[in-house]
């Protein structure tokens, strides 16, 4: 079951800049960087209970998320739900007929077992779900 939104991700070009705006301009608590080489992600976190911004930059200058900056030049990347229960949701949706770009989750930041959802299966928008190892929380 679906139980919250973990997190809202927004790719950005600069990700030092970005970082400062958040803490300086917006005084949100920053909780550090995560590089996810699997996903060619470099990933900086900023806590806000009971969700969290997650900002994206391409590890290297490649992957997925540089393909979106030069697509779009930055924005809004994806919506994370968390899940109790990652299998079941996976094997609830794919029956309702999502597609998913994966054939099963693999581990993302902070250890989370997780998976996306294809965008043309949400009106566009790409969704990822996500199920927190124990030792996060």
């Amino acid at each position: 079951m679906i139980t919250a939104l973990d997190h809202i991700a927004i790719a950005v070009p600069d990700l030092e800049k970005a970082i400062k705006r958040f803490m300086e301009d917006f005084g949100l608590t920053f909780e550090g960087t995560e590089d996810v080489a699997s996903a060619k992600t470099s990933t900086a976190f900023f806590p806000l209970p009971p969700t969290s911004i997650e900002l994206i930059h391409p590890l290297n200058g490649e992957g997925p998320v540089q393909a979106f900056l030069d697509k779009k030049g930055g924005g809004m990347h994806h919506l994370c739900f968390r899940s109790d229960d990652l299998d079941a949701d996976i094997a609830r949706l794919r029956e309702k007929g999502y597609q998913f770009l994966s054939d099963e989750p693999s581990i993302g930041a902070h250890n989370c077992r997780v998976i996306f959802i294809h965008p043309k299966s949400c009106d566009g928008v790409l969704i990822e779900l996500n199920q927190p190892s124990d030792d996060h929380h």
